[in-house]
């Protein structure tokens, strides 16, 4: 008989029970970050804590670093302020300031409290920046020396330096001039193989840099363009503050697609685990729900005040749902859009006008389209030309409105400091779900001689 698998959440609860840390730490080990992270999300609250407590602080770091920032400060809120700052300590300065930023001001200066000077010096910088610039992803580990430092001087730190060297996986390194001031990068095989007397500045060569101010979207781009793993980050003097590495950038830009699309979707705070206490998911969940219940309700009225035209021709509340889910496809697309160029700084309320009258022109081809399709359809179907052109009408005029609202609406909502990508569905939903009904029913309701034969 084949014994079945325990899970690993199951060993977890075995090695607690036991109190045997010693076992519990060796077995994490064998556990990549993820598994770990699978296994911890299925213990609750209480559990999670005594396996934090556990474990070794560069073992907790490992797993933190696969926990989104505002579950990782809500797990770190609930330790010791002392286990917690030594578990913050085992991570990358920007990994720090990104958990740390999580906690209210309370949680936060009773953990600072545990922590080395250097590491909140670092930690209040880096927090200082909004977390979609170059300053707010920056690490402060990296490798610079001043341009008259000499080649083996230069090695014999390095190996002195050896843990932090592997850590941060340096290829090269940075050279400043007095004050801090960036004035190239020099590669760590050109320092090799660089007389044993040579100074950094004959061997350096330009670097690439980003001021500290510098958007995710411009980051992204830059490294779109450049090969290099990190670029430093200097401020308006061109001092070197830290570097941002493109992983950093482009987990940012993954996780704030992910926010969006979560928001998008009714899950307010952009972020929800099932590890979650089940009155917040309800809460954030209940909150968009309800909202749109009475949304709906407003959109579902216009029907009500047709039901005539519904009795004598039932063949619309086949189409109705149709135009409805069309035109808020047509509407979502132009939603999108606008949200991409809202976050690259193509457009701002300025540029109302211009969204709008490009959408338009985008909706009369489609809509002429579509309309003509779903005409055709109902045609075929029921052998009535004037269903189908009532129908097509309806779907052809909405997909106008729907890239209209869908286009607009989001650079509204951005002027009046809303965000867009929580407001903008419900908006769009219920705006063209109303006029989408009236159309098709209105149109219905003036053509009912024509529809019924009568």
């Amino acid at each position: 008989m084949q014994v079945k698998e325990r899970n690993t959440w199951e060993v977890l609860r075995d090695h607690l029970a036991e109190g045997d840390s010693t076992a519990l730490n060796e077995y994490l080990s064998e556990l990549s970050g993820e598994e770990s992270l699978r296994a911890l999300m299925r213990l609750d609250a209480d559990e999670q804590q005594l396996i934090f407590a556990r474990m070794t602080p560069e073992s907790a770091a490992d797993v933190f670093e696969f926990i989104p920032d505002e579950s990782a400060g809500d797990l770190l809120g609930e330790l010791s302020p002392e286990v917690a700052a030594s578990i913050i300590s085992e991570m990358p300065s920007d990994e720090q300031a990104d958990v740390l930023s999580e906690l209210d001001d309370e949680e936060l200066e009773d953990i600072l409290s545990y922590m080395d000077d250097e590491d909140v010096i670092e930690a209040r910088e880096l927090m200082a920046y909004d977390d979609d610039v170059a300053g707010g992803l920056m690490m402060k580990e990296y490798f610079s020396y001043p341009k008259t430092y000499r080649a083996s001087s230069v090695l014999r730190d390095l190996a002195d330096r050896e843990e932090e060297y592997e850590l941060n996986h340096v290829l090269y390194i940075y050279v400043t001039s007095r004050g801090g001031i960036l004035q190239g990068v020099a590669r760590i095989r050109d320092i090799i193989v660089a007389p044993s007397k040579a100074r950094l500045a004959d061997i350096l060569h330009p670097a690439e840099a980003v001021v500290d101010t510098t958007k995710l979207d411009e980051l992204e781009n830059f490294f779109d363009d450049h090969s290099i793993s990190a670029v430093p980050v200097v401020d308006e003097r061109n001092r070197i503050l830290g570097v941002v590495r493109r992983r950093a950038v482009y987990d940012a830009v993954a996780e704030r697609a992910d926010a969006d699309h979560l928001k998008s979707q009714g899950i307010v705070g952009g972020e929800e685990l099932r590890s979650m206490p089940t009155i917040v998911r309800s809460r954030r969940r209940l909150s968009w729900l309800s909202v749109n219940v009475l949304l709906n309700i407003i959109a579902a009225s216009v029907i009500a005040q047709f039901q005539d035209t519904l009795s004598a021709v039932i063949i619309l509340a086949v189409f109705l749902p149709i135009i409805s889910d069309m035109s808020g496809c047509s509407g979502n697309q132009a939603v999108a859009v606008s949200m991409r160029e809202l976050s690259l700084g193509i457009i701002k309320r300025a540029d109302l006008f211009y969204v709008w009258r490009k959408e338009v022109v985008i909706g009369i081809v489609n809509g002429a389209a579509l309309g003509l399709l779903i005409a055709v359809i109902a045609w075929v179907w029921q052998g009535n030309g004037w269903l189908g052109l009532v129908v097509g009408m309806a779907l052809a005029i909405n997909t106008v409105l729907a890239v209209s609202i869908g286009g607009t609406v989001p650079v509204i909502l951005k002027s009046l400091k809303v965000d867009p990508a929580v407001a903008s569905g419900p908006i769009l939903t219920t705006i063209t779900d109303m006029c989408g009904f009236f159309l098709l029913l209105g149109t219905a309701s003036l053509m009912l001689p024509l529809l019924t034969g009568v």
